[in-house]
């Protein structure tokens, strides 16, 4: 699957404040996501993110 930059995902596992919800803001080697809830960034690599991805929601 295709992800662009403010496409809003969802997660297989919730984050600590409890939203399944991030926003994409960089694509490339690494994504950089920011999360819904609570706003944390965080920079992951895009393979780890590919698995961590359930769907995407827009």
């Amino acid at each position: 699957m295709e992800y662009e930059v403010n496409d809003i995902v969802e997660t297989k596992k919730q984050h600590p404040c409890g939203s399944k919800q991030w926003k994409i803001k960089r694509v490339g080697i690494d994504f950089k996501l920011e999360c819904l809830g609570c706003g944390h960034e965080i920079m992951i690599d895009r393979q780890k993110a590919m698995k961590m991805i359930k769907k995407k929601i827009n």
